[in-house]
């Protein structure tokens, strides 16, 4: 069991989402960062979609009732246990009482906490995130409160973890030649065309051109961008259409709005780009304000980017394992 004892808005159970209700109006929901969750649990010893805390308000702390091993992901910055600093991107094993603590990042937006076992929180449509739109899944079908308590899965405890832990090189590092950088500290977010986006002609270039940056009103279901707006150049009435994360919708008001994880499931603004899948998580975890601008990319350089993630974590599968392989034996 884990004790809540200090969190702020927004903090909440998720995992890599309930695809494939969308046709009856259920997002997906899930983490802004599934790659820092699918790391975490690895280095965990879960599966990739087990539940895991998403933190993106701080500072936050809990403390554990039984002995247990975690993993903070995702951020920049280091844990803290019992206030000594420990590693990001690393296995430790924590005995009862135990308090960990999660401080603001110093450029990241969230941080995950797995836990050796997952979170045992009810599956509805087989997943154990937090839907705050329809207030279901997750702890309660809410973000968390001081004083919650969630129970550990089973099996945790027994995972063989070195006292210096399990760690990984962060993929921001790991993958750095794979994805675009910038040196005016411009987030780089790779996209392709979607499909009305022929209808802004001299405005499409203003939005690939163009800085963006995130406004204050972005949220889980979408972040809005402030900049130039862009326009069509006719007005076309269009009915609604499936929306999925990643899909850059242009509302009347000519600033885009790029759908996250609990995208709306229908829309009827015109779409003009779609977010490289591989890049969704970089875009998860900028924060409000960032600036940001879209790289024209192609589907073939959208493959080549997903197969180098895929290497890089059954890099890390095949290493975790073969760590807790060699520690069963030496026990």
């Amino acid at each position: 069991m884990i004790e809540v004892i200090e969190t702020g808005p927004f903090n909440a159970v998720q995992d890599l989402g309930r695809p494939g209700y969308r046709d009856i109006g259920v997002s997906a929901s899930g983490a802004m960062d599934p790659l820092a969750v699918r790391i975490g649990n690895c280095l965990a010893g879960n599966h990739g979609g087990s539940a895991a805390l998403e933190i993106q308000t701080f500072p936050f702390r809990l403390r554990f009732d039984k002995r247990a091993v975690f993993v903070v992901s995702g951020t920049d910055g280091n844990p803290f246990l019992d206030g000594v600093e420990l590693l990001a991107w690393c296995a430790y094993r924590v005995e009862a009482g135990q308090v960990l603590e999660i401080r603001q990042p110093p450029k990241l937006a969230r941080a995950y906490v797995c836990v050796a076992g997952g979170l045992d929180v009810p599956s509805i449509m087989g997943s154990r995130s937090t839907s705050l739109r329809g207030g279901f899944g997750g702890h309660a079908g809410r973000t968390l409160e001081k004083g919650d308590r969630i129970a550990i899965g089973a099996g945790g405890d027994n995972l063989p973890v070195p006292d210096s832990g399990i760690a990984v090189v962060e993929p921001a590092v790991a993958l750095d030649r794979v994805f675009p950088q910038s040196s005016d500290g411009v987030l780089l977010i790779r996209a392709l065309p979607a499909g009305e986006h022929g209808l802004f002609a001299e405005d499409a270039k203003a939005f690939w051109d163009q800085t963006w940056r995130i406004s204050s009103r972005s949220d889980r279901t979408g972040y809005r961008l402030s900049g130039d707006p862009i326009i069509p150049v006719e007005t076309v009435e269009m009915r609604s259409h499936g929306v999925v994360p990643g899909v850059i919708q242009v509302p009347p008001g000519g600033e885009p709005i790029v759908q996250m994880s609990d995208a709306n499931t229908a829309g009827g603004y015109p779409k003009i780009a779609g977010v490289m899948e591989c890049d969704l998580w970089r875009l998860g975890q900028a924060r409000i304000g960032s600036r940001l601008r879209f790289v024209r990319s192609t589907h073939a350089e959208a493959r080549t980017v997903e197969l180098a993630v895929a290497r890089y974590l059954d890099d890390v599968r095949v290493t975790s394992e073969m760590v807790k392989r060699a520690l069963k034996v030496m026990a």
